[in-house]
């Protein structure tokens, strides 16, 4: 049917040419956000699963920095306990020394002026309050972040995240270094004097007790450690899975985009010129009028 009011062929071309030209726009905006989830609506399950996974994985990510965090913390303890073990045993020599019955006076008094200042140095690592280890508050150089090291805490130790959930916890334990046989070795009197010396009776087997702490401590900080590696090897392959599902979810596929680019740009260009030509029909009709 030829009319002029109406024409059908110029409105199909027009639909199809929006059409085209929205599919033409959309793999434009795909291609240069390199995200398939730009709108909503294309696709609103993948979009919402998808922002939940990367909730996850940021989560999983804190988690990480806390292991190497955490890391790091019993990397430090172990150095210090492996510093005061190398203490311990120069200690233990200076008693065997000082035992010796041809050694004189003056030599056992040097033995006892490197005694002292090792303990110094111990007590000074391992600080603590006047009534823990006697004679004057000394604040602890063995800390982290200006956490002590080997106090004690309310708690029994320190709790830290290393999973998705409040729930995923790892405790690593006191190593109270301010009480037992170590205690005994840095302990002050009132007047600040220590209370054991190289020549001590019990000086020999309290140094071997104290080496024996400390071995004990470098044992629950070895466990950690190992703990540690295998948790953070455990959280990096995670992060690899969620990322991937991210990816398929919501990454463009740039090979199949790029081919639907080159389909709608041609049938939008075919759809224009389609829609001059369907404008151009109602002239026809003129010819049928013309006297």
């Amino acid at each position: 049917m030829s009319t002029i009011n109406t024409n059908a062929q110029a409105i199909t071309a027009a639909m199809n040419l929006d059409r085209n030209q929205e599919f033409l726009s959309n793999s434009i905006e795909e291609l240069s956000s390199g995200s398939s989830l730009l709108n909503p609506g294309t696709n609103p399950t993948a979009l919402a699963d998808s922002s939940s996974l990367g909730a996850e994985n940021q989560r999983l990510s804190a988690a990480s920095t806390n292991v190497q965090d955490t890391v790091s913390y019993a990397q430090t303890a172990d150095g210090y306990l492996g510093m005061m073990g190398d203490v311990l045993n120069r200690m233990s020599e200076l008693t065997a020394a000082s035992q010796d019955p041809t050694k004189n006076s003056s030599d056992t008094g040097n033995y006892e002026i490197e005694f002292k200042s090792l303990q110094d140095q111990l007590r000074g690592l391992i600080g603590g309050s006047s009534s823990a280890i006697g004679g004057q508050t000394v604040a602890p150089a063995a800390t982290f972040n200006e956490s002590a090291l080997f106090g004690s805490t309310a708690s029994g130790g320190l709790s830290v995240e290393i999973g998705d959930s409040s729930a995923a916890l790892l405790t690593i334990p006191d190593i109270n270094l301010q009480a037992g046989a170590m205690q005994a070795l840095i302990q002050q009197d009132s007047s600040g004097n220590y209370t054991m010396d190289a020549t001590s009776s019990s000086a020999a087997a309290g140094i071997n007790s104290a080496i024996q702490q400390v071995a004990n401590g470098r044992t629950v900080i070895g466990g950690v450690e190992s703990r540690l590696t295998l948790t953070g090897a455990s959280l990096a392959t995670e992060q690899q899975n969620i990322s991937s599902a991210i990816s398929s979810m919501s990454d463009v596929d740039i090979a199949a985009v790029s081919t639907k680019l080159a389909k709608y740009n041609i049938l939008a260009q075919a759809g224009t010129a389609m829609l001059a030509q369907a404008n151009l029909q109602p002239q026809a009709v003129l010819k049928l009028i013309k006297a």
